[in-house]
């Protein structure tokens, strides 16, 4: 198949399309220990987020009753709050009793996506020194009846992945702003996706300073080379629970993985290339810099993985459960 301009083209699509559920339009939400209906729930002009990107987040799933490796995502937002010196104000148990709240009054039990937030909290004045957020942080926890679409099933159809475009934005260095913080701060990946939708892509592949293939501007990134899982080193994206989740997937099934720095050279030539992340758990790529990857579709490799994960997520739902 030829890879030139005029050859390839797929609708605009994202890692984290869903199909619409009219269920949302009326969700309740957590604010602070209250649970409020979507259109009462509001924070401060003043809150620390708003104004100035100050605070953590996690993006979790629900499976029949059980956040998804919920430790691996505590352990995240805790290092990440410590790090900057916010103090949640809650305990683990506590975050997990505010999740099962918010998941009773919305009625949901699976196939459920959470947006848990926090930030420094309200200001009393509109600076940014930290110190001016005195009245304690401020929690969120939003949850949305979420299937992501499954692009994997449908890999017979070229359509079913995601273009990607190298674009100009990098991941910065740790000393900047450590790109392992989930940090509200997210206007370089927000540039990053600018840039690749001004490209015709639907995500930015982000390069790291030294101009190695680093991340997606949502998602951690992985391509496949002669049966071989090729991933960053890790140094400069997110520590993404997913993607090491991937890695500890290839490891126990004599898959040969690799966390190294490779550059787009090695990208383009990919037999396949997929994303990970909590929602889409695994996407498959259609084309880098409009050049086809493989089928453009999830190739053999990829589904292998895909399905290993679904595994790995039924047999934790049932260890979690059975406590």
């Amino acid at each position: 198949m030829s890879q030139s301009h005029e050859s390839i083209s797929n609708p605009s699509v994202t890692t984290h399309d869903a199909d619409d559920d009219t269920r949302n339009r009326d969700i309740k939400i957590y604010i602070n220990g209250e649970i409020v209906a979507r259109d009462d729930a509001k924070v401060s002009v003043y809150d620390s987020g708003f104004m100035l990107g100050d605070g953590m987040w996690e993006g979790m799933r629900l499976y029949n009753g059980v956040w998804a490796f919920f430790n691996e995502h505590m352990d995240r937002l805790f290092d990440s709050c410590k790090a900057v010196s916010l103090d949640i104000g809650m305990t683990r148990s506590e975050v997990a009793e505010a999740l099962a709240q918010t998941a009773e009054a919305n009625g949901m039990t699976t196939d459920v996506h959470c947006r848990l937030m926090i930030t420094r909290g309200v200001k009393v004045k509109p600076f940014q020194h930290p110190s001016l957020s005195r009245s304690g942080p401020t929690v969120v926890i939003i949850m949305e009846h979420s299937k992501a679409v499954d692009r994997i099933s449908d890999a017979g159809s070229a359509a079913s992945g995601i273009k990607l475009a190298a674009v100009p934005q990098v991941r910065g260095l740790p000393h900047s702003q450590d790109a392992k913080f989930n940090s509200h701060s997210k206007l370089n990946c927000v540039i990053a996706c600018l840039q690749a939708e001004a490209a015709g892509a639907d995500e930015a592949l982000m390069l790291d300073p030294h101009g190695f293939v680093n991340t997606t501007n949502a998602c951690n990134f992985f391509i496949v080379k002669h049966n071989e899982v090729w991933t960053s080193s890790g140094d400069y994206c997110m520590n993404g629970v997913t993607r090491q989740k991937v890695i500890d997937i290839c490891r126990d099934n004599g898959i040969p993985v690799f966390e190294k720095n490779y550059s787009l050279y090695e990208a383009y030539s990919a037999d396949e290339a997929f994303l990970t992340g909590t929602f889409g758990a695994q996407t498959p790529v259609y084309s880098i810099d409009n050049k086809l990857i493989g089928s453009g579709s999830a190739g053999p490799v990829t589904q292998k993985i895909r399905s290993l994960y679904g595994q790995l997520i039924d047999n934790h739902v049932k260890r979690e459960s059975a406590r």
